[in-house]
């Protein structure tokens, strides 16, 4: 355990992507089997213990102080297990107990043992090991590590192509007893799966102005950027699967996906609609991470799947051709098979990088997120490869609105107000009032949010809990992807992806916009 916990400590203020994957490896390489099988599994989500982490907590924490301390405490430090780390006494009264110690006992114990059994640990560790504890047992570490760099860098620890990793990787059990002899050469072959696998995807870069003026648009495939999520169809003679950008299977919310007969590695866009027609991302919300639909709702929110690339049909791994061969096999095969769950992206074909920025500018007007710009003779290459796609997203809109409630963020911001939520006015009533219409805690630079959390500080009207009210003087210019009718604000209205791109201290809160000027970006 104070392996891991001195790991997690520096992950956590290590900025850095190459930094963090320095730490892991050095990890790897230095602990032995089983714990860093339970390590990686932590890092890359796939530790789920059936407890209610948080009710431990809290129980644990009134041992040695109120509720209300508690939580006043906890507003401050911006997360429960730092909080209860830093409450718990020190007795440190034995050696710790190893991560597999830990996965074992907590895998077999039940709800009303846990707490004495984590009581136990607690005391045999210091601050940083109670908290790596109780990230451990919560399942959230958040040290700023994906599933996708943890693997990077058990690969890179010993020296192997991070492909393997990823394309055995749900096939392989806890605590990953065959992949790590696998690293240290003691096997040849990692376990293979004859079902649906994952593969590792390719990703695109955001597109900005400099790189857009040296484009030549007939090197590129030109394609809209559809606002879903992305997904990966695998489907085997003995299996179907769908799975997120992320390596999770989500067949169970979308069981209208669903295929046989085929033998292929598809990619594309996750969508709600009929007919070939987009919903608004918000339908699609209704959707996501439910373990079962209602009639209902698959009745109200139908989902299909945009296919734009191929990697891979029956024994022929389609990865190493360019793209235009690629999409040729996709569209064969779309013809051969027509699912009833697909249909093909659209090819655009612009005549000019006039041409080209026109169509684009357009977009909007289409409830189009923007253009996908993927090179013509680019293979499948897992990451994000500089200059091959490119993501080239629609212009944001912009509303000024006014500062209404602050609240501390977490992490390195728990000392800061840095989660704002904001109004317009609406001019229906008489005064007009503002109304909530959005929160953000993005966009803005840490100078300036030390001046945002000097103004809460000092122009505090009110307060709810960790929530303060602040007097309705500071015009905040927010921009937003998309604005949508919402039955679940007061507002009527929810933007989607709020930051704040300007911080009009020159502007008086009169001058703000109004909630039917925002309404009408719909």
């Amino acid at each position: 355990m104070k392996q891991f916990a001195m790991l997690l400590d520096r992950l956590s203020y290590t900025p850095s992507r190459t930094g963090k994957m320095t730490l892991m490896a050095a990890y790897f390489l230095s602990v032995p089997d089983p714990d860093r099988g339970y390590a990686l599994a932590a890092l890359t989500n796939e530790i789920q213990f059936a407890l209610a982490s948080r009710k431990i907590i809290q129980s644990l924490a009134t041992r040695h102080v109120s509720a209300d301390m508690f939580q006043i405490s906890r507003d401050y430090v911006g997360d429960s297990a730092e909080t209860l780390a830093l409450i718990w006494p020190n007795k440190l009264e034995g050696e710790g107990p190893s991560l597999g110690e830990v996965f074992r006992q907590l895998s077999a114990v039940s709800r009303s043992d846990a707490d004495e059994l984590i009581a136990g640990w607690l005391d045999q560790l210091d601050a940083t090991g109670r908290w790596a504890l109780l990230k451990f047992v919560g399942g959230a570490l958040r040290t700023g590590v994906s599933a996708r760099l943890a693997k990077l860098a058990v690969a890179q620890a010993f020296g192997k192509n991070v492909d393997h990793i990823e394309q055995a990787w749900h096939g392989l059990n806890l605590p990953y007893t065959a992949l790590f002899n696998w690293l240290e050469g003691r096997t040849d072959a990692l376990p293979t799966q004859d079902g649906p696998v994952f593969r590792p995807l390719m990703l695109a870069h955001a597109l900005e102005d400099r790189e857009l003026e040296l484009l030549e648009p007939q090197k590129y495939q030109v394609e809209w950027k559809w606002d879903g999520i992305r997904v990966q169809i695998s489907s085997r003679a003995n299996g179907f699967k769908m799975f997120s950008r992320t390596g999770d299977e989500i067949n169970g919310s979308f069981p209208e996906i669903t295929g046989s007969g085929f033998d292929a590695t598809l990619d594309g866009e996750l969508l709600i609609g009929r007919n070939g027609v987009v919903a608004p991302f918000q339908d699609l919300q209704q959707r996501l991470n439910r373990k079962t639909v209602s009639r209902k709702l698959l009745d109200q929110y139908p989902a299909f799947v945009r296919l734009y690339d191929v990697l891979d049909i029956g024994d022929e791994d389609l990865r190493g051709l360019p793209l235009l061969k690629r999409r040729q096999k996709l569209e064969d095969w779309f013809q051969q098979v027509k699912p009833s769950w697909a249909d093909l992206s659209e090819i655009i074909v612009p005549a000019s990088l006039s041409d080209l920025k026109d169509i684009w500018a357009a977009s909007r007007a289409e409830a189009i997120e923007g253009m996908m710009l993927k090179r013509s003779d680019s293979g499948y290459v897992a990451g994000r490869p500089k200059g091959l796609w490119w993501k080239w997203k629609r212009a944001p809109l912009t509303a000024d609105c006014v500062m209404l409630y602050a609240q501390r963020g977490s992490g390195k911001r728990s000392s800061y107000y840095s989660d704002f939520t904001f109004g317009a006015w609406d001019e229906t009533k008489t005064p007009p009032e503002l109304v909530p219409v959005g929160k953000a805690y993005s966009g803005f630079t840490d100078e300036e949010l030390k001046k945002l959390d000097n103004f809460v500080r000092h122009n505090t009207t009110k307060t709810f809990g960790p929530v303060r009210q602040v007097r309705p003087a500071l015009v905040l210019e927010v921009a937003f992807d998309a604005v949508q009718k919402s039955t679940r604000h007061k507002s009527g209205i929810a933007m989607r992806f709020p930051r704040i791109s300007r911080i009009r201290w020159d502007k008086p809160a009169i001058e703000a916009d109004t909630l039917q000027t925002i309404g009408a970006l719909m």
